[in-house]
């Protein structure tokens, strides 16, 4: 009988144009690593609903915001649910996976959130600042996001109940944590707030991976790649900014070899540990 190797179909659009990242670099890199272990192929995310059949797992990477294909991406989770399909990252993310709701969640519960609501008579909730920032609740990619003076922020929510609002926060740098399943692998971050995806490597403290480790805990995802970006605040603490659990782009260009060549380890024993459940 013929060896067989796990067939892994890779989820990705190469052609997304991500501002500051060269999403098809990351997905050509990965993929050719994986090629070693398993047998792989590509499709955009439009057309994977239609190919789950033919392979043993999924893997969703740089295929861009699901608001971009939204009936493509409710057919793929349907069709995968029904027949059972492993899925990586795992389907059940409580984070970007379902839009941004999460941060009004994490904030009625007390997490190390910058403070976050959806209407215009919570504003009073949130702390005066000079300036808010405005986004929608299924944004991503900072698509549709302002920043209103606190002048104009009532009248820019008003009626609009798809809209979250947050303070503009002074901070002094952004951090991103990543983590393979559970499993914490570097840190990186963009010393020159203007600047966010010029990213450099962080030495993440022990209470650093503490506040990271918390949000992991908190989303319903064993299995999958998730980041946590966070804020270093005024008074020095961390904020979340985003918990990506949906298809994080992992900004590996910024890696040294060792810690790219250890990552791509994490992750293939990852799948395998998928495929094995």
């Amino acid at each position: 009988m013929p060896f067989t190797r796990p067939r892994i179909l890779y989820v990705t659009d190469l052609a997304y144009p991500a501002r500051g990242r060269r999403y098809c670099d990351e997905d050509i890199f990965l993929t050719a690593r994986l090629r070693e272990e398993f047998d792989l192929a590509l499709c955009h995310p439009r057309d994977a609903a239609a190919l789950l059949d033919g392979f043993d797992a999924v893997v969703v990477r740089n295929s861009g915001p699901v608001q971009g294909y939204k009936a493509a991406y409710d057919a793929f989770r349907e069709r995968a649910a029904e027949r059972g399909t492993r899925v990586y990252n795992q389907l059940t993310g409580r984070a970007d996976m379902r839009g941004k709701q999460y941060l009004l969640d994490l904030t009625a519960a007390g997490f190390p959130v910058i403070p976050t609501v959806g209407r215009a008579e919570d504003l009073h909730l949130l702390p005066a600042a000079d300036a808010y920032v405005v986004k929608p609740r299924l944004g991503a990619d900072s698509a549709g996001l302002r920043i209103v003076p606190a002048a104009r922020v009532a009248e820019a929510v008003a009626g609009a109940g798809d809209l979250l609002v947050q303070p503009r926060v002074d901070f002094a740098y952004e951090v991103s944590f990543y983590f393979v399943d559970h499993d914490y692998q570097y840190a990186l971050h963009a010393p020159h707030p203007g600047r966010r995806w010029q990213l450099e490597p962080y030495d993440a403290t022990v209470a650093d991976l503490d506040f990271a480790r918390r949000f992991i805990e908190w989303n319903a995802v064993d299995h999958g790649i998730q980041r946590v970006d966070a804020c270093r605040a005024p008074g020095g603490e961390l904020l979340l900014v985003e918990l990506e659990d949906l298809n994080p782009y992992l900004s590996l260009d910024a890696l040294d070899d060792p810690a790219r060549d250890a990552f791509v380890a994490a992750l293939r024993t990852a799948l395998r540990r998928l495929l094995a459940a």
